[in-house]
C-alpha cells in the first residue's frame, strides 16, 4: 500500500478497528463481567464516551495532518535514527512500535510522578468503576500533551507511516481490552500476560492504594514494568474486594462530563492523600 493510500483509508482503518474493538469488549462485559458496578452505568458511559468525542475532535483541529502523516513526511525525507540505521523496512516498523509503546509506558509513569501531569491523569483515575469506556476516559490536556510526545518521538525515530498507524491501532484496541471488565480463566491470564496488558494486570492500575496505582504502567506491552521493577501480579484486596479510583473523587457528580474537565484545578482533592490513593 502506497503512503498516499495509507493516508487516505487512514481514518476508516482507526475508526473500524475502535469500533469493532468497543462492540466485542461491551458484549463481552455484559457475557462475562469481573465486577459488579458501584455506579450506574448508562450515566458513567455517556460522560466518558463524551470526552473522548472532546478529545478526538481536538487532536484533528490541533493536529490535523495526524501523527501517520508525519510518519509518512519523516519516511519520504529519510530523517531519525531508523534511517541511520538502515534497517529493512519491517525491521524498522517493528523496532518502531516496540520503541513507541516504551515511550508511552515512560510517558504515564511520568504522568503520576510530576505533580502538575498528575492533576490531568487522575481524570483518568478517579473513574470509580474500570470498564472499557475507561480506556477512553482522559483529559483532552492530557491527549494534547501525549499527541506532542509522540511527535517528537516519530521525528526522532523516523517511524515509517506503517509502523505510526499499527502502533496507534494497537494502543487504543489494547487500552480498550485492557480496562474491559471482563472475566478470563487464571491459566489464560498468565499466558497472555508474557506478551500484551490484560485486563486483570492493568485493574491492580487503578487500585486506590497508592503502591498500587503507581504499578503496571503498560498499555500494550508488559515487558516494560517487569523491566524497570514496576510491576504488581495482584491487588492485596482482591479484584472482588479492591476499590477503583480515588478517594477525592467518590462524589457522583465527579462523572458529569463539565466536572470531569475542571477535575484539574478542584482544591478538593489537595488535602493530605486525597488527590492520589493513600499510601500504605
Amino acid at each position: 500500500m502506497s503512503a498516499e493510500t495509507l493516508l487516505g483509508q487512514e481514518p476508516w482503518i482507526r475508526l473500524a478497528s475502535f469500533l469493532a474493538v468497543l462492540l466485542v469488549m461491551a458484549a463481552w462485559e455484559l457475557w462475562a463481567p469481573r465486577r459488579a458496578p458501584s455506579v450506574g452505568k448508562a450515566w458513567r458511559w455517556l460522560n466518558n464516551v463524551g470526552v473522548v468525542a472532546l478529545d478526538s475532535l481536538l487532536v484533528r483541529l490541533l493536529f490535523p495532518a495526524g501523527a501517520v502523516a508525519l510518519g509518512a513526511w519523516v519516511e519520504d525525507q529519510g530523517w531519525g535514527l531508523l534511517g541511520w540505521l538502515g534497517l529493512p523496512f519491517w525491521g524498522a516498523v517493528l523496532v518502531a512500535v516496540v520503541v513507541l509503546d516504551g515511550v508511552i509506558w515512560a510517558q504515564h509513569w511520568a504522568f503520576h510522578k510530576v505533580p502538575l501531569l498528575w492533576r490531568l491523569h487522575r481524570m483518568h483515575h478517579a473513574d470509580p468503576d474500570i470498564d472499557v469506556t475507561t480506556g477512553l476516559r482522559f483529559h483532552p490536556l492530557e491527549i494534547l500533551l501525549s499527541m506532542g510526545i509522540k511527535v517528537l518521538a516519530i521525528l526522532a525515530l523516523g517511524a515509517p507511516a506503517v509502523a505510526v498507524l499499527l502502533f496507534e491501532v494497537l494502543l487504543n484496541a489494547t487500552s480498550l481490552f485492557n480496562h474491559g471488565n471482563v472475566r478470563l480463566p487464571p491459566r489464560l491470564d498468565r499466558r497472555l500476560r508474557l506478551v500484551v496488558v490484560t485486563p486483570d494486570m492493568h485493574r491492580v492500575h487503578h487500585s486506590w492504594h497508592r503502591d498500587e496505582t503507581d504499578s503496571n504502567f503498560g498499555f500494550n506491552l508488559p515487558w516494560w514494568d517487569r523491566l524497570f521493577g514496576t510491576y504488581r501480579a495482584q491487588p492485596r484486596d482482591g479484584h472482588q474486594g479492591m476499590t477503583i479510583g480515588l478517594h477525592a473523587f467518590r462524589d457522583p457528580r465527579w462523572l458529569r462530563l463539565d466536572r470531569m474537565l475542571l477535575q484539574p484545578w478542584s482544591r478538593e482533592a489537595d488535602a493530605p492523600a486525597a488527590d492520589q490513593p493513600t499510601p500504605d
